[in-house]
């Protein structure tokens, strides 16, 4: 018999709010049965999205667990158990075995792409962009700056942030492109964020499990946004983010707090959602598991899990036709959008 620990904590963010909510939970035998059942339970108490999704998780324990077999494989019992977590619709949760990894993939593979990196460096930078870190870039045809972030995995320090936003000193707008963008660390979303704004402001709202029901969450905590600081630049001019259902996590967070600035426009697909805080346990058998345990909501309190939807009347696709003619719908649009503001 194993008893269930923490792997580790949410985010240093929150790992103190996190810790201070944490409560016993049974031990379970090492058994397909046991450790389905630990499985049940973890996420019954720690994950956090039940109500935004409308989830019943005592009907979904009940059909599941009529699946699971005393003399059941390792790959059976996974079967079932990755099968459940799926209901969950949840891109932050996963299932770790020896032999496999659960993934969720819903949340992006039924919408449209909306994004192929070759069209833009092959036609509209000739491959002559520049790459500094993370970041790709380089100044457009129209004058118009274009700053490609694929990752919030890793960042770049302000001084390097700086020195890309000089290279667009004397274009009218930037394009700052966070398709695909997959998510990473909110702090690197935050360092970049840091460079847009003026003044601290209040980003999102975090919370935390502070009991074992469905509904037992603390007040919510401030996210607060600050300037880079002085001697480093701040842009002020008009800035439009390329979003698409790749943009997740971190990313979908980034976008919610740039959302927010008066002189930010969110072009594109509604982004892939993820605002939950993810944290690890593990299983009698080993195996671990992940979920959203806190939710990370928008500056009005709005859960973004469903996605950061686009700036009115800036909703786009990118067109076959024009991707097979070697053009971005969503990246002109931008364009067009950014020079039709400097004409003003």
């Amino acid at each position: 018999m194993n008893k269930i620990q923490s792997l580790a904590a949410v985010a240093a963010l929150c790992v103190l709010a996190f810790f201070s909510g944490c409560h016993e939970l049974p031990d379970y035998d090492n058994t397909p049965q046991g450790n389905f059942e630990a499985l049940w339970t973890i996420v019954d108490e720690h994950y956090c999205f039940f109500a935004d999704k409308n989830i019943d998780w005592d009907e979904v324990g009940d059909v599941y667990r009529a699946q699971v077999r005393t003399n059941m494989s390792s790959k059976s019992l996974f079967a079932v158990m990755s099968a459940m977590l799926d209901e969950l619709r949840d891109g932050h949760v996963n299932l770790s075995a020896p032999f496999a990894t659960s993934y969720y993939r819903k949340w992006w593979s039924d919408y449209p792409h909306n994004f192929d990196a070759r069209i833009i460096q092959q036609n509209y930078f000739a491959f002559g962009y520049t790459s500094l870190g993370v970041a790709d870039y380089g100044v457009l045809l129209s004058n118009v700056g274009y700053l490609r972030w694929p990752t919030f995995d890793s960042g770049l320090g302000a001084g390097n942030i700086d020195y890309i936003l000089a290279s667009f000193s004397m274009t009218s707008g930037l394009i700052i492109d966070i398709r695909d963008n997959g998510g990473g660390m909110v702090s690197n979303a935050n360092d970049l964020a840091s460079h847009f704004v003026n003044q601290p402001f209040t980003g999102g709202y975090i919370y935390h499990k502070t009991g074992p029901g469905h509904n037992d969450f603390s007040t919510p905590y401030a996210v607060t946004i600050k300037p880079v600081g002085d001697g480093h630049i701040v842009w002020t001019k008009p800035v439009v983010i390329l979003t698409n259902r790749g943009t997740f996590s971190a990313a979908n967070y980034f976008t919610a707090v740039m959302k927010q600035l008066p002189n930010v426009t969110v072009a594109g697909a509604v982004t892939g959602g993820g605002c939950g805080m993810p944290v690890s346990y593990e299983l009698p058998n080993g195996w671990g598991i992940r979920l959203s345990a806190s939710p990370l909501v928008d500056a009005t309190g709005r859960s973004t899990e469903a996605g950061v939807e686009p700036t009115p009347g800036c909703e786009v696709d990118m067109d076959p036709q024009d991707a097979f003619d070697g053009r971005d719908t969503m990246l002109d649009f931008a364009i067009d959008y950014i020079v039709a503001l400097s004409s003003r």
